[in-house]
């Protein structure tokens, strides 16, 4: 973990509630699936963001407005400066064997599939990206995606774009070719997508934070090795270490 003060390159609106925050001078290298603590004005409490993407020292990060922290980094503007916690979480452990990647997201858990498309496919392995939202205006980052090399499929909850459904209903309809499964989104997404598959799976938990590196404890999750910190020891856990 390291903390830096970085500055907000560029925030604007992707898509419905969800923004994309460029900050530049990051030093620190991030690996997929980490994640970063943002300290704004006026709140007690940092905010746990995740990495969608880290290159030549820019900061990339996608977010959804879901309170009075959120829609305050919204309205920050260029040349701001934020103090920032980076490189926390385990993050996803790319050197496992993959040939066909199945990369699943559910609403702002897409985000930080990003970079690790972009490190998979750097490394010759064929990705799908299966993608759900609630509807067709909260789509983001479908463009990106493609090209960075992804097979990018949408599932909407009320059917205005691609399969109608959930994630589970795009892959059972679909039936991408694969043998290991990446994901980050909610909990029940991915209780049912692990009910859905059996390929070797590493997920990302989705979950309210305090501090955000293993102090007050308040992320804590049932694994069959004993309570883990999501902020710590996650937030990526195997498939079968989760307790549901």
């Amino acid at each position: 973990m390291e903390r830096l003060k970085l500055t907000v390159l560029s925030n604007r609106q992707l898509a419905c509630g969800i923004f994309g925050m460029k900050l530049g001078g990051c030093t620190a290298e991030c690996r997929p699936g980490q994640f970063v603590n943002l300290e704004l004005d006026g709140f007690f409490l940092r905010r746990p963001i995740s990495v969608c993407d880290w290159k030549d020292g820019v900061l990339t990060l996608a977010y959804k407005v879901v309170g009075d922290g959120t829609a305050a980094m919204a309205q920050l503007p260029e040349g701001t400066v934020v103090d920032t916690l980076v490189g926390l979480g385990n993050g996803f452990d790319t050197d496992v064997p993959c040939r066909k990647a199945l990369l699943v997201g559910g609403g702002i858990g897409l985000a930080p599939l990003f970079r690790l498309t972009g490190e998979l496919v750097s490394r010759g392995v064929e990705v799908t990206v299966v993608a759900g939202f609630r509807t067709a205006s909260e789509i983001f980052l479908e463009s990106e995606f493609a090209e960075a090399g992804a097979n990018f499929i949408v599932a909407t909850e009320d059917g205005s774009r691609g399969v109608k459904g959930f994630v589970t209903d795009a892959i059972r309809e679909k039936a991408p070719d694969h043998d290991y499964i990446f994901s980050c989104g909610p909990m029940p997404m991915m209780k049912a997508l692990c009910s859905a598959t059996a390929a070797p799976a590493q997920l990302s938990l989705e979950e309210r934070m305090g501090c955000g590196f293993g102090i007050c404890m308040g992320c804590t999750c049932r694994t069959t090795s004993g309570a883990k910190r999501i902020c710590k020891e996650g937030p990526v856990f195997k498939r079968e270490e989760i307790i549901w």
